[in-house]
C-alpha cells in the first residue's frame, strides 16, 4: 500500500493546484491521473485568460504546471485510473486498475468532467470545445457550432462579441433546445443561421486553416457542403464521477459540496468542474484547488 498525507484524484488544473499548495504545506501528496496531466485544458489551442501569459497553448501550460508540481516532490501517478475508492477507514484508500492501492488520510476529487467528442474522425485541427478559451483566433472568419442547446446558442453570442463573421449552428433535432429568448437574439443579430435535422457527415481538412464541410438533412436526405474556418463542439459534457456513486452525494452526477469543497464524508473534498457550481474555467478550477488544499490541510492536522 502507497500512503501519504493528501490523495489528490484527478491531475488536471484542479489537482495540480491543490499539489502545489499542499506540497508547500509540508505535506506529502500523490496525484492519481487516470491519462495524463492536464485534464480538459489540454483539449485547448490557445489560453488567452490566463494571468500572466497573452497567449499560451493548453498543453504547453499543463507541460508547465506539471513541471511546477513535480518540482515539490508531489508523486504522480498517470495512465492509471481508479476503480474503487473506500472512504470508510482513517486511512481512505483508491485502488487502481494496475492493481495498487494508495492511502491517506485526506482525499481530493478533483476528476473533472469530458466534452462529448466531435463524432467524426477527421484530420481539420480547429476543433474546439470552450469558445472563451479559443474562440478569439477566429475573428473575421466563418465557425459552426455543434449543438442547438443553451451552449450553443451561448457561446454564439460570446463568439459574436469577439468579432466572429458568421455562425452556423448544426442541430440532429427538429428543433433546438436551447432558451427561445437566447435563439432570438442570435438570430437577430443576422450573423448566426441554424440548420435543425441536419448532421455533419464528413469534415475534409483543405489545409491553411480551411475545412469543407459536408452535411445531411434527415429529412429530405439533401447533401450540402460548406467552407469553414473552425468548428465547436457543444454536444454535454459528462462529470468523470462513475467510481463515487452511492459513495459521495450528487446531483445530476456532480458532487455536492459546501463553499469549503467539503463533502458529505469528512475528510473527502472536491473540487474544480466536477462539482456542482456556475462557472467552470481554469481560474475558478484552480481557485477550487486552493481551497480544498488549504481545507484539507487544516482536517489533517486536526487530526494529527
Amino acid at each position: 500500500m502507497n500512503t501519504s498525507n493528501l490523495l489528490i484524484i484527478g491531475g488536471g488544473i484542479t489537482g495540480m493546484t491543490a499539489a502545489i499548495y499542499a506540497a508547500r504545506a509540508n505535506l506529502s501528496v500523490t496525484i492519481l491521473e487516470k491519462e495524463v496531466c492536464g485534464g480538459l485544458v489540454n483539449w485547448t489551442h490557445t489560453v488567452e485568460n490566463m494571468p500572466s501569459y497573452k497567449s499560451i497553448h493548453g498543453i504547453e501550460l499543463m507541460e508547465k504546471s506539471r513541471a511546477h508540481v513535480e518540482s515539490l516532490g508531489v508523486n504522480i501517478v498517470e495512465v492509471d485510473e481508479v476503480e474503487s475508492v473506500d472512504f470508510t477507514q482513517d486511512f481512505k484508500s483508491a485502488t487502481t486498475t494496475m492493481g495498487d492501492v494508495y492511502a491517506a488520510k485526506a482525499v481530493i476529487v478533483a476528476t473533472g468532467r469530458k466534452p462529448n467528442p466531435f463524432p467524426l474522425e477527421t484530420d481539420f485541427p480547429n476543433i474546439h470545445y470552450c469558445a472563451i478559451c479559443d474562440g478569439s483566433a477566429y475573428k473575421n472568419k466563418d465557425v459552426i457550432i455543434l449543438g442547438g442547446g443553451n451552449a450553443g446558442f451561448d457561446e454564439s453570442l460570446f463568439l459574436l462579441q469577439l468579432g466572429i463573421k458568421s455562425i452556423h449552428i448544426v442541430e440532429a433535432f427538429p428543433q433546438c433546445v436551447a432558451a427561445k429568448s437566447t435563439q432570438e437574439a442570435a438570430l437577430e443579430t443576422g450573423k448566426v443561421k441554424v440548420s435543425t435535422n441536419t448532421k455533419i457527415i464528413q469534415v475534409e481538412d483543405l489545409g491553411k486553416g480551411k475545412a469543407k464541410v459536408y452535411f445531411e438533412n434527415s429529412q429530405n436526405n439533401k447533401v450540402f457542403t460548406e467552407i469553414i474556418d473552425a468548428i465547436f463542439v457543444f454536444i454535454g459534457q459528462k462529470p468523470l464521477t462513475q467510481v463515487f456513486e452511492g459513495i459521495l452525494e450528487m446531483d445530476k452526477g456532480y458532487i455536492i459540496t459546501n463553499q469549503d469543497m467539503h463533502t458529505n464524508i469528512k475528510g473527502v473534498f472536491a473540487a474544480g468542474d466536477v462539482i456542482v457550481k456556475k462557472y467552470r474555467q481554469i481560474t475558478t478550477a484552480m481557485s477550487d484547488g486552493t481551497i480544498a488544499a488549504l481545507e484539507a490541510e487544516k482536517f489533517i492536522r486536526s487530526i494529527e
